[in-house]
């Protein structure tokens, strides 16, 4: 038995402009969201880059000092720290100055290599590998601690600053 053409289902088709409009909105969607992603991506290490080009003199500033120096030696280390970090700084190295003028401590500190813990535009994480040479009355010659440091760094007016220093 024939089915009369009148009855037969036809299939359905899709207008073609309304799903030629869905493609183009999945495409430009798409392609933003790629844009998006490498702008952000470019952005973040230029953040890592800035804040490895700060961390050593940063560091070197932060743990060092100088016994006939050492006021200048604290406020050279405060130009590179921010927020709370920089008031637990000031208090720190305060509580420091009388015992390294009493040992005529000298403390300098050098980078000997840095790597990225975490990144991201406005915030990195840095460990810095540290040794801090050091003399006083009590020390024979120089000695050497090597030290491993987790600078946390941020963006301040332009500049990448200490937010936070954790030994580890």
């Amino acid at each position: 038995m024939r089915i009369p053409t009148t009855l037969r289902r036809r299939p359905r088709r899709i207008p073609a402009l309304p799903a030629l409009v869905v493609a183009l909105v999945v495409a430009v969607a798409v392609a933003a969201a790629g844009w998006y992603g490498d702008h952000r991506a470019g952005q973040r290490d230029r953040a890592v880059r800035q804040a490895l080009a700060t961390a050593p003199a940063a560091a070197k500033a932060l743990f060092s000092y100088d016994y006939r120096t050492f006021d200048d030696s604290v406020a050279n280390g405060r130009t590179f720290a921010t927020g709370a970090f920089a008031d637990e700084y000031t208090s720190t190295t305060s509580t420091l100055k009388q015992t390294a003028t009493k040992q005529q401590a000298v403390v300098l500190a050098e980078v000997s290599a840095t790597g990225v813990v975490t990144a991201g535009t406005d915030r990195v994480e840095l460990l810095v590998y540290l040794n801090q040479y050091r003399r006083n009355v009590s020390t024979a010659g120089e000695k050497v601690d090597q030290n491993r440091v987790v600078l946390t760094m941020v963006p301040v007016d332009g500049e990448w600053k200490v937010v936070k220093a954790t030994a580890i």
